[in-house]
């Protein structure tokens, strides 16, 4: 999928748009704590955008604060990356970078996600809290729609989100992990390693 269908999938209300372009500088400010990083930024960016935002005055989701988290809003951006980038850094160094929960959509057709909470030693700084999530969309995209979300709040609706995408991530790292095992039992001389390696293989066929 393109970034435009995988941010048309989600069939947000026209008042949530805002597209505005988001300076690099923001980034190298908030989002690059190396040299390497920042280099990264510079050369692999093309353009990235805040495309819409969604908080209680676009989509009428009430927003949800408690002692580690604060959803005031959700960010929907997308990003155009230049040939031979460094995605999955620059994915990580955005969902940094940026004070809110973040839908983040790449010119590599791949959506992430990541949930923040208060950093606990900086007042007003927030943190990473878990993985960062990147998944093709593509078998998921029926699903992605906001009205098919639960909407009880803006913390509700991202972790709705947050839950189409998780199954499809593990499904991707387990089809690798198949992927790698069938390479290595190709290539494996001894008949009981092999049929070691065919029965994990197997098992997460199965899983």
């Amino acid at each position: 999928m393109t970034s435009a269908e995988i941010l048309s999938a989600f069939a947000l209300p026209e008042q949530a748009f805002v597209n505005q372009r988001i300076a690099k500088k923001l980034l190298l400010e908030n989002g690059a704590p190396t040299s390497a990083d920042k280099k990264a930024i510079n050369e692999g960016i093309d353009e990235l955008t805040w495309a819409a935002s969604l908080k209680p005055t676009t989509i009428g989701v009430p927003a949800f604060e408690d002692a580690e988290r604060q959803y005031l809003e959700i960010a929907v951006l997308t990003v155009a990356y230049r040939e031979k980038a460094r995605c999955n850094r620059l994915r990580e160094l955005i969902h940094r970078a940026i004070p809110y929960p973040v839908l983040l959509i790449g010119s590599d057709g791949l959506l992430s996600m990541a949930e923040l909470r208060h950093a606990q030693n900086e007042a007003g700084k927030t943190v990473l809290d878990g993985e960062l999530l990147t998944v093709d969309p593509t078998p998921i995209h029926p699903k992605l729609a906001l009205a098919q979300q639960s909407t009880m709040n803006l913390a509700t609706l991202y972790r709705s989100w947050y839950s189409l995408i998780i199954p499809t991530v593990r499904r991707a790292e387990r089809l690798a992990e198949i992927e790698a095992l069938r390479r290595e039992a190709a290539k494996e001389p001894q008949l009981a390693r092999r049929v070691e390696l065919n029965l994990r293989i197997q098992k997460l066929s199965a899983e």
